[in-house]
């Protein structure tokens, strides 16, 4: 046998001592122990959202590369779902969880972070973080029924029982799936170089001489970097995203072969090499000249030279990424160079100061509602064209009498002597961020 087989068949044998652990749980209670945890599995059911939400968040914040993309981020969501929704069940209904299965969310993923190489003591650190999490609420509870010393305990020690056995049983699972997945992709042909470019973007004093071998590409010259990815994270497209990143690299005339490296099964990292040649490049442009396949789309960053260039291009296009993945996002290809991604993706960094922003400066025309929404629209229009009524309602198609009676009661809703630049930044996050900046309804 060899060391990778006794691993797993040890990960295994784990795996089975955990789940008998958990499965003889239930049976140690008596009817009014579980009685009595069931009125706090109500409890957390009814507040499973706003909790879910608490720990993803949590997670997020306090480890490092959980937040380092916007579909991670609602992954992991999916996953602390799935997991607090089981925990929830299982302490709502007494029942055998000796034939529990992960959930499929928490088990993607998994497989996820093996491929973005995030280590695998970040997903151990989450499992445990969420446990002490979800285990101070249900203490307090507890507290909150007002039980005797003993009863108190029983109840405790129950939900204790619970909650550890799962998470020791889950945590087996989903790091036993990471390490195998870990060692599939990182086998894999195509992800032989993934290192090499991960330490030119990263170490302080990134080896050139070693990338340009293994790679055959140069790093002094111009690069243009971009990012491929399939909308609905088809596991079957790497092949297809490697074909639409050379084609695109064909029409934009490259000096040779990109270098293309898969980041998980649904997203590539490319770099098109672009000599000396001077000049940007418009995400319009782009869109006239290259027929992306409907469910590819593609984030752009700026030509830049040399490898801080390399470096700089990837940062951008990582940016205008996080626009496009954004939800209500529907552009098939978006560029750092675009009007207003690069002030608004930095804003987006801090959704919460950003939306605290946003409502100061625009205060009723923050607010979620159609007659709002349109509001913003004209007078963000009538500021683009440097507050001409008259091109503002060609623009739109309007009367220009209906246009200065929007502007009024758009300028009405804002607090007074606003400054006109706060005004359309503000305006270009909402077109941008939408819900997650604007005010709920009432």
């Amino acid at each position: 046998m060899t060391r990778s087989q006794m691993i797993r068949s040890a990960d295994a044998r784990a795996g089975e001592a955990a789940r008998d652990r958990l499965a003889s749980v239930p049976a140690r209670a008596d009817a009014d122990v579980l009685a009595k945890v069931a009125i706090i599995a109500k409890q957390l059911r009814r507040n499973e959202d706003a909790l879910v939400a608490d720990l993803a968040a949590m997670m997020a914040r306090e480890i490092d590369q959980l937040d380092s993309d916007p579909k991670l981020v609602e992954m992991l969501e999916a996953s602390v779902h799935g997991n607090v929704s089981t925990i929830i069940h299982v302490l709502a209904n007494d029942i055998p969880v000796d034939h529990l299965q992960p959930t499929t969310a928490a088990v993607e993923y998994a497989l996820r972070l093996a491929q973005r190489d995030v280590p695998s003591n970040s997903l151990v650190r989450a499992y445990h973080l969420g446990q002490n999490s979800v285990m101070r609420r249900c203490y307090q509870m507890i507290e909150d029924l007002h039980l005797d010393a003993d009863d108190a305990m029983a109840v405790t020690r129950h939900v204790s029982d619970v909650i550890f056995g799962y998470i020791d049983w889950i945590t087996l699972y989903v790091f036993e799936a990471y390490e195998d997945e870990r060692r599939r992709w990182f086998g894999a042909e195509g992800n032989v170089l993934s290192s090499t470019v991960h330490q030119v973007l990263d170490a302080p004093e990134p080896n050139v001489r070693a990338f340009e071998t293994e790679t055959g590409y140069r790093l002094g010259q111009r690069h243009l970097a971009v990012i491929l990815w399939t909308a609905d994270d088809d596991p079957q497209d790497l092949r297809l995203l490697d074909r639409v990143a050379r084609d695109f690299a064909a029409r934009m005339l490259s000096e040779g072969p990109p270098v293309i490296t898969a980041v998980d099964r649904s997203t590539v990292w490319a770099w098109i090499p672009l000599g000396e040649r001077s000049g940007g490049v418009e995400s319009s442009d782009i869109a006239a000249r290259v027929d992306l396949p409907p469910r590819i789309r593609m984030a752009m960053g700026l030509p830049a030279s040399g490898v801080h260039g390399f470096r700089r291009s990837h940062q951008q296009a990582r940016s205008a990424y996080a626009m496009a993945t954004l939800p209500g996002a529907s552009s098939q290809i978006v560029g750092f160079g675009d009007r207003g991604v690069a002030v608004v993706s930095l804003l987006a960094q801090d959704l919460e100061s950003t939306r605290a922003w946003v409502c100061e400066v625009l205060g009723g025309l923050a607010d979620d509602t159609p007659n709002a929404a349109m509001l913003r629209h004209t007078l963000s229009v009538f500021l683009s064209t440097k507050e001409s009524h008259l091109h503002t309602a060609e623009q739109l198609n309007l009367h220009r009498n209906t246009v200065k009676y929007r502007i009024g009661k758009a300028l009405a809703e804002t607090p007074p002597d606003r400054d006109r630049l706060d005004l359309a930044v503000a305006l270009l996050v909402c077109e941008f961020l939408g819900t997650a900046v604007l005010r709920p309804p009432a």
